[in-house]
């Protein structure tokens, strides 16, 4: 037995003592109340980013960030659909790509906070669409960073076999995300450097190609109707994809209010003048016929122009800068989910920061395994990832725009330093450019339909995690997924409370004859049945629940078992509680133990929970809690189950001696806490 096997002695401090007047006062605020079930978070205490990015550092990530391989691989791809029109479809795209940026820049002059896109969904639309525009931002940005760094090693090594790409491209996801692991100062000198390379490679073959344009092959320059520059815009317009990347990183921006915006623009206006200047040497080199079945066009524009030696410099610049661009994703998505978690809309573990590095190392580490497994989703092949990814961004960028519009609407007075012009025509044609490709390319490229499809499949896979999210924290989504599943509940009962557990419990309780029993979250009432006949005729046992199918089930069973015994049972009073997450029934003053079954995980203020349950117990009163965890072991814990050090330390804390344990089962395991009310210096056995 459990118990037989714990011999260790557990010192206890002395708690607070609590008042009479605190005792009675153990009800929750209004205010909290309200404030936690419209789901709004706790304020809780943070540690605040360290502020170490400057203009330079932002533009620099800003550059990465928005600067796609279609910048440096999509002339072939351009070519194929629209000629010499790709230079009529990179106008076409900048000049929307700089009115986004400046909506981005507004956006971020008003609300410089760490969440980006997701910050600005909140304020317009509420939580559940800031949730889901947050999910297809980091979903975004993920196979953005993949299909940069596939890219990468596709222009560096071209004959490299499927298998070694996918060897050498997890090798960089891994590594880069090492370094954004180690801290802020890491990932600055990573973003200034391969900003530096992504604009001197451009312009290295800028400088030597321009003197060598073929100016004949853009005659005719019509090559190809006026409607193909749309879907040649589908592709090219991921060049400039990215906007969001330097909003992540507004809490750890110097003057962040003038920096962002300031630094999202020149970005894309560099990025549009150097693409503008590449496109063009690369059609002046090679006749578009040529150029569309190239798939590394500024490969051949090296053996052009260099020597082999240079050519292949030029080729590992070309990879250091697709580089640069996943690099700015890899250091600022792990923001993007911290944000979420400090808002309870992702889990609490995501929201802690490394206490050497004082990054999101939890974030980190979650963004490493999901790089890996788009990765494998998108076969590592470029134009299928590409495909992937561009639906899913004009959507996202579709919601940004228009927050613009809701948010001066909303708050027209709030301060903006910078405010984007034009706006109720510029947010209209931008979102309309956007549509328009998406369709454009769904109509006539193939494969389209499959690559759109499975797009709307990955953003659909948000709905459940948020839901997830929800049951941690929402107790209305709580209490109604509870109500909803408690008829299944009693016909899984033998299988999720098994009679072992049932010999645990009340192997450390013990005789119960006369007393008075507390169960918090009495279920559907397999264990009040117990309870109640250990209880006996003098005794007395609350059964409390926040489901009312679960206290119906429950009053059920236990008037069957009056007519069907003749065993004295103890006085059984159902309490319904809709806020047992943070308390216990105020009409409950006196109990001399308190057992729980699958509760845990449902209370919000633990602290408060096991103060007011301090206070009901006399010294030595016995507490016995058991919960499930770690579900599939994958699915995260609510924060503070996420080991038995944490919970002890908080049962500790209010003062009881406990002992945790953690049982390993096949599909999850299972939490076991026992122990009692202590007094100063008291141990525990």
């Amino acid at each position: 037995m459990l118990l037989e096997k714990d011999k260790r002695l557990k010192t206890v401090p002395l708690p607070h003592l609590q008042s009479i007047a605190w005792k009675k006062r153990r009800m929750t605020e209004p205010e909290q109340a309200e404030l936690e079930l419209s789901g709004a978070p706790k304020k809780e205490a943070m540690p605040a980013p360290k502020q170490a990015f400057g203009y330079w550092a932002v533009l620099s990530l800003s550059l990465g960030s928005i600067a796609g391989t279609t910048m440096f691989l999509g002339a072939g791809i351009g070519a194929r659909h629209s000629g010499n029109l790709l230079l009529a479809a990179w106008l076409a795209v900048s000049a929307i790509a700089l009115y986004i940026a400046a909506c981005f820049g507004e956006l971020a002059s008003t609300f410089p906070k760490s969440g980006g896109a997701y910050e600005y969904a909140k304020q317009a639309y509420g939580r559940f669409l800031s949730f889901m525009l947050a999910w297809a931002a980091w979903l975004l940005g993920s196979t953005a960073v993949v299909v940069m760094i596939v890219g990468a090693t596709g222009a560096l090594l071209p004959g490299l076999s499927d298998f070694h790409q996918f060897l050498l491209s997890v090798g960089i996801i891994v590594t880069m995300n090492a370094i954004a692991y180690m801290g802020i100062e890491a990932s600055s000198m990573m973003l200034i450097g391969f900003a530096a390379i992504m604009v001197a490679v451009p312009i290295v073959i800028i400088a030597k190609g321009i003197p060598a344009v073929n100016w004949q092959n853009f005659t005719p320059f019509f090559t190809h109707p006026i409607s193909s520059i749309m879907i040649t815009s589908f592709f090219l317009v991921e060049s400039y994809f990215g906007w969001e990347g330097a909003t992540y990183l507004a809490e750890e921006t110097r003057n962040a209010r003038k920096t962002i915006p300031k630094a999202l623009l020149h970005a894309t206006l560099a990025i549009a003048l150097l693409g503008f200047l590449l496109m063009l040497t690369v059609l002046g080199l090679i006749p578009w016929q040529q150029l569309s079945e190239k798939t590394e066009p500024l490969s051949e524009v090296g053996r052009m122009l260099f020597s082999e030696k240079v050519r292949m410099a030029v080729s590992a610049g070309v990879f250091l800068a697709l580089l640069g661009a996943a690099a700015s994703g890899v250091v600022s998505l792990p923001r993007l989910l911290l944000a979420l978690a400090r808002d309870r809309l992702f889990p609490g573990q995501f929201k802690s920061l490394h206490i050497r590095f004082n990054t999101p190392s939890n974030a980190i580490l979650f963004q490493t395994v999901a790089l890996v497994m788009l990765l494998l989703l998108g076969f590592s092949n470029y134009e299928t990832l590409l495909g992937m990814m561009i639906p899913v961004g004009a959507i996202m960028y579709t919601a940004v725009l228009l927050a613009v519009l809701l948010l001066r609407a909303k708050y027209p007075d709030i301060e903006r330093p910078f405010k984007v012009p034009l706006a109720r025509i510029g947010v209209p044609v931008a979102i309309l450019f956007l549509s328009v490709t998406v369709v454009a390319w769904a109509l006539n490229a193939e494969g389209s339909l499959r690559l759109l499809q499975l797009s709307f499949y990955l953003l659909a896979l948000g709905l459940p995690l948020y839901l997830l999210v929800e049951l941690y924290y929402d107790p209305k989504m709580i209490m109604q997924a509870s109500d909803l599943f408690a008829y299944l509940t009693l016909l899984t009962e033998k299988f999720t409370f098994s009679k072992k557990m049932r010999k645990e419990i009340f192997g450390f309780l013990g005789d119960l004859q006369g007393k008075t029993i507390l169960e918090f979250g009495c279920g559907v009432g397999n264990l009040t049945l117990e309870v109640v006949k250990m209880a006996g005729l003098k005794g007395k046992v609350y059964a409390t629940h926040f489901s009312k199918n679960n206290l119906k089930i429950t009053g059920k069973r236990v008037n069957s078992l009056k007519w069907g015994t003749e065993t004295p049972l103890g006085r059984v009073e159902l309490l319904h509680d809709e806020e047992m997450f943070r308390r216990v029934h105020p009409s409950i003053t006196y109990a001399d133990a308190v057992v729980s079954v699958g509760m845990l995980s449902y209370i919000h203020d633990m602290e408060k929970v096991l103060k007011e349950m301090w206070a009901i117990l006399p010294s030595g009163g016995k507490v016995c809690f058991t919960d499930y965890t770690d579900f599939f072991h994958v699915l995260p814990n609510v924060e503070w189950l996420s080991n038995e050090k944490k919970i002890g330390e908080i049962f500790r804390n209010a003062g009881f001696a406990v002992r945790v344990v953690k049982i390993k089962g096949l599909l999850w395991n299972r939490i076991f806490l026992y122990g009692v009310k202590a007094k100063e210096s008291m141990a525990f056995v």
